[in-house]
């Protein structure tokens, strides 16, 4: 079953900082089989009360491949850069 990675960021504290790592992250995601489906952009509030300068969706074949790339030499190099420069929450959902 496919999974997907959603990062809801509160606060963007250190815009260059993250903009290393968005340089970056792109290739992590490559070898385990994630990609983007939001990425920033644009956000309208439908219903209750939600605010988010930036939301993002990457998209797994399953949750092993998604452990995979989480826990990656690769990803846990450049994980500190986001968490240093933002403050956000990130869940794990599965789904068609």
């Amino acid at each position: 079953m496919a999974a997907y990675f959603i990062v809801d960021y509160h606060e963007i504290t250190d815009p260059q900082t993250l903009g290393e790592y968005r340089q970056r992250v792109t290739a992590t995601l490559d070898q385990y089989g994630g990609s983007f489906l939001v990425r920033g952009g644009a956000t309208q509030t439908i219903e209750g009360e939600w605010s988010t300068p930036r939301l993002v969706v990457i998209a797994f074949d399953d949750v092993e491949s998604f452990e995979r790339w989480y826990h990656s030499p690769e990803y846990t190099k450049i994980l500190p850069l986001r968490l240093k420069a933002s403050r956000a929450r990130a869940i794990l959902a599965q789904g068609v």
